[in-house]
């Protein structure tokens, strides 16, 4: 007498785990939320030489660049948003890296374009911002911010000049479009569309604090460019 086969019972997945994309996200958003204060400086000379991968924060003062660095990591001042934008006039440092090891550094900008800043002080910044992009030597990517209700103004325009050349020899360059729940999901994608075209080979991501949109987008990017050799594994792996 034969005894049956039993049909294999297919094993369940084991959701304690995650899957792999929200594992990773877990993962960079992590990374992020490391950040913590390493200087501050009022000009270039200043700046601490580094060999760890440099990830600018770049925009208008009024673009939400200091609510978009707060929420990626996690801190409600890391990054100061004052009341009067355009007066913080300094370049912050904050680093990255867990167990105190600092793997990468975030460099916040000072804002640019604000009317109340006297005319000698934004063209001085404009010079600092811009010798600090073309020069900065472990400058590994550049986040442009901008309100997609306005567009790009004259001074990013100039900014995207400034980096060009840069960027043509392989920086790389993050339009991230804030304030993306003021927008209608056509207004959106209408908005991402146009500023791709403007971007020159640059990426573009909707962004948005209050609704939290694309923050797992964002935290994936900046990690794959701190860690370019981990980026390209996990792409082989796939």
């Amino acid at each position: 007498m034969t005894t049956p086969s039993k049909t294999p019972v297919p094993s369940r997945p084991d959701h304690r785990q995650g899957t792999p994309a929200k594992t990773e996200a877990v993962q960079e958003l992590g990374w992020l939320h490391t950040a913590r204060f390493l200087t501050t400086a009022p000009q270039l000379q200043f700046l601490p030489a580094l060999d760890v991968p440099e990830i600018a924060f770049v925009g208008r003062s009024n673009a939400g660049k200091s609510t978009c660095i707060n929420t990626l990591t996690q801190q409600k001042q890391l990054a100061f948003a004052s009341k009067k934008p355009g007066r913080t006039q300094h370049i912050n440092l904050f680093a990255l890296g867990k167990q105190g090891i600092t793997d990468a550094v975030l460099a916040d900008l000072p804002g640019y374009g604000y009317a109340a800043v006297p005319k000698q002080d934004k063209i001085r910044w404009q010079q600092v911002m811009a010798n600090y992009l073309v020069t900065r030597e472990n400058l590994k990517g550049i986040v442009l911010l901008c309100d997609p209700r306005h567009g790009l103004t004259e001074l990013d325009e100039v900014l995207l000049e400034v980096i060009r050349p840069r960027v043509e020899e392989g920086l790389k360059f993050l339009v991230i479009l804030t304030k993306a729940d003021k927008l209608t999901r056509s207004e959106g994608a209408k908005a991402v569309s146009i500023m791709k075209l403007q971007a020159g080979g640059g990426e573009v991501r909707l962004f948005s604090a209050t609704k939290r949109t694309g923050i797992d987008d964002v935290a994936r990017l900046l990690w794959q460019w701190a860690h370019p050799d981990s980026a390209e594994a996990a792409a082989e792996a796939t």
